[in-house]
């Protein structure tokens, strides 16, 4: 598939877009790749969206070239993206802080932002200041070189908690080896240091679109999985799925639980599938 580009000040965001009908765009979570969506995005092309899948700044094949990162800056690149296709207002699909990106964008723009997919979401700070200031020391030691491509993969599969894809080892070798590239890693190294998910909590009030939040049973970002998806769900009024067995990668640990419910929620969404494909601008390849 032919990887395009959104220009940005700072560089560009690469992008895939497949299918013909409502527009759905999708992001990754830090240091992952828009492989993470291989077992989701063909179920929706074939269900009859239109699938955009992005680059987070200085990941995959988008530019290295960036100097701001965090929730915000990824959700400015998504409302771009949406109003580059023409062929809004788009659901928004992210996981983790994707998934974060997507909420504040659907805060600062609801007139772009008809629904939200969020997979995994960090929609608040996780843990105290001082746990956040020793986060930040240890992301600057563990995501340097030499190791830090062999840390991130290694941690990359410790939150992959309980089932696992059969293609879990391929993408994890390739997350690895898109981070054994200095400047890749340097921007990652970059993003960790900035994240900071208070910008999107101070926004939810804002959230209008219809949400869906799809959590994993054993996702060892949450200090109890179940009590934080009911906190998501009470304060976006979304809809929430806990899915057993499964930690921070339900799109691609779980996509039999997943996909359908994606699917379930897409479907009764005003513009859905079949009843408003007129609308999506058409098929890009």
């Amino acid at each position: 598939m032919r990887t395009n580009f959104l220009q940005r000040t700072e560089g560009r965001i690469a992008y895939t877009d497949s299918g013909s009908g409502p527009l759905v765009v999708a992001v990754p979570g830090m240091g992952d790749l828009r492989s993470t969506y291989d077992d989701v995005a063909p179920a929706l092309v074939d269900a009859g969206y239109r699938v955009v899948v992005a680059d987070l700044r200085g990941h995959g094949d988008s530019d290295t070239t960036f100097r701001t990162h965090g929730d915000d800056a990824t959700g400015t690149d998504l409302l771009a993206l949406v109003e580059h296709l023409g062929a809004g207002p788009a659901v928004l699909l992210g996981n983790s802080m994707g998934a974060s990106a997507a909420a504040w964008a659907a805060a600062e723009r609801p007139d772009l932002v008809r629904g939200l997919v969020l997979l995994s979401p960090l929609l608040r700070e996780p843990g105290s200041p001082a746990m956040q200031r020793v986060l930040r020391v240890a992301y600057r030691a563990l995501l340097a070189r030499p190791w830090g491509a062999a840390f991130w993969a290694s941690y990359y599969s410790s939150i992959s908690k309980g089932r696992r894809s059969a293609r879990h080892a391929e993408h994890v070798a390739a997350v690895r080896q898109a981070l054994s590239e200095p400047a890749h890693l340097r921007s990652f190294r970059d993003l960790a240091l900035a994240l900071d998910h208070s910008v999107v909590e101070a926004r939810l009030p804002d959230v209008t679109a219809p949400a869906l939040v799809v959590v994993g049973a054993l996702d060892p970002d949450y200090p109890d999985p179940a009590a934080e998806l009911g906190w998501m769900t009470d304060t976006l009024g979304a809809r929430g799925v806990l899915v057993p067995e499964v930690g921070h990668y339900p799109q691609h640990q779980a996509p039999d639980v997943t996909v359908p419910a994606i699917l379930e929620f897409l479907g009764g969404l005003p513009g859905a599938a079949g009843a408003g494909a007129a609308e999506d601008g058409g098929r890009r390849a």
